[in-house]
């Protein structure tokens, strides 16, 4: 079995119950093997990194992903509660995005075509294979970091509707998606106040009528030829059905030209501790979509008085909030993107070669998963250790990136692991401490 130090055990030995006790043995050393390892995430570098090399039965680590019986909903349920518990407040925001895993192979069944976010332009889209991913994160503010952080909790896969066509099974888009997601996230937090940002992409009237009707309340961006309408006069008694709205309202494009708007100027906390200035025109209206109910929504028109940002348009369906708090919560769903390159560069997204079914849903997702758990680690050891920042004397950082944060959970892991093929009397080499510090520093800094 392999012996982890009790403050790492108890944090991951919440999912034990998730897999079988045999089982549970071999997933543990893929956990604690993903984090050490740089490079890629295949399960064989992750068995010589933890010094299984010459196991006979590698076939078993394999197994964990392909073969096993364990339900992935359940451990996203553990992990949620773990975030909430360690980095919850009184109102959790959570945040939602799509990404593309560039993957190729005739043996992948789930893959497609999608424009690739990295690689395109406004005037020139690219399109890629691979795979596309939807990732349903908590948004919160980690004490020792300074900024909002974006932890994933739950990942599912998002075929294309040509796949779904070929497969023979009914398209779901990304946003009925969320949708199943987010009435999952209430019924295992079915009292807490909840808070959905998404982007522009992802948002349709029928998820955010889910959301008022879950009691989530929804924050996203709104077009600037939206159609918004009054409430509908209640008083005036006429035969026929009732109307669902009123008189149409200026559009907000309309508005951003009109001399009567009236601005407010806002400053908030913007992207990297700077702070920036911003006008903003707020009001409450229908938002209608054809073949749905009007939606109430709060809507906040932004415009940047020096002309360096493009105006833009959001909502929110809670009609008693201010613009600014919408507007933070908008600006708290940027970490997202930061989590996804993270992703990439310290936890080998994208380096993983499952063809199997079970095993190419499993393994990103776990990947996406091992970023919050690595964080929530760092957050446990942080209380006893100081969490150290990399730097030197031509670059000086102020507050822990993920690089610092694995790169700490693997200095501890390094320290008080004890391997399963580790003999009893090893021999000592003598090293100066300089370059011991300086191996040790590189390795875990390694990606």
């Amino acid at each position: 079995m392999l012996n982890l130090p009790p403050e790492i055990m108890t944090l991951i030995g919440e999912f034990a119950p998730v897999f079988s006790e045999r089982v549970w043995d071999w997933a543990k050393i893929l956990m604690v093997g993903a984090i050490l390892t740089p490079g890629k995430r295949t399960v064989s570098a992750v068995l010589r990194v933890m010094g299984l090399s010459d196991e006979k039965q590698y076939q078993n680590y394999h197994r964990v992903l392909n073969r096993a019986v364990w339900d992935s909903l359940k451990a996203s349920r553990i992990l949620l509660g773990l975030l909430v518990a360690a980095l919850g407040g009184a109102e959790l925001v959570l945040g939602a995005d799509d990404t593309l895993e560039r993957r190729q192979g005739d043996h992948i069944r789930e893959k497609g075509m999608f424009r690739d976010p990295v690689r395109s332009s406004k005037k020139h889209p690219v399109t890629s294979p691979g795979l596309r991913w939807l990732s349903l994160m908590l948004l919160a503010k980690v004490p020792w970091a300074e900024r909002v952080w974006a932890l994933p909790f739950m990942t599912v896969l998002a075929p294309s509707e040509r796949t779904d066509e070929q497969q023979g099974r009914r398209h779901k888009t990304t946003s009925e998606r969320l949708r199943q997601m987010m009435i999952q996230v209430r019924r295992w937090l079915p009292a807490v106040p909840i808070v959905l940002v998404v982007d522009g992409g992802l948002i349709a009237v029928r998820l955010a009528w889910q959301c008022v009707q879950l009691g989530i309340t929804c924050v996203s961006r709104l077009r600037l030829d939206a159609q918004l309408y009054d409430w509908p006069d209640t008083t005036r008694r006429k035969p026929g059905p009732k109307p669902t709205k009123g008189q149409p309202q200026m559009k907000l494009a309309q508005r951003l030209i009109n001399p009567h708007t009236t601005w407010q100027r806002l400053t908030l906390a913007w992207y990297g501790g700077a702070s920036r200035a911003l006008d903003v025109a707020s009001g409450v209206a229908l938002w209608h979509r054809p073949g749905q109910p009007p939606l109430p929504i709060r809507w906040v028109l932004v415009r940047d008085p020096f002309g360096k940002l493009s105006p833009a348009a959001f909502f929110a369906t809670e009609l008693d909030t201010t613009p600014a708090r919408i507007l933070q919560w908008v600006i708290m769903r940027w970490s997202i993107e930061v989590t996804f390159q993270e992703l990439r560069t310290h936890l080998g997204f994208e380096t993983q070669r499952q063809w199997s079914d079970p095993a190419v849903a499993r393994t990103t997702p776990a990947l996406f998963g091992l970023f919050s758990l690595t964080t929530l680690l760092a957050n446990r050891l942080s209380v006893h250790h100081s969490l150290p920042t990399r730097s030197a004397a031509w670059y000086v950082k102020a507050h822990p990136t993920f690089a610092d944060v694995i790169a700490f959970v693997r200095r501890y892991l390094w320290a008080n692991i004890q391997f399963l093929n580790l003999p009893v009397q090893t021999p000592l080499v003598q090293l100066p401490a300089i370059v011991i510090s300086g191996l040790v520093d590189t390795l875990c800094y390694f990606t």
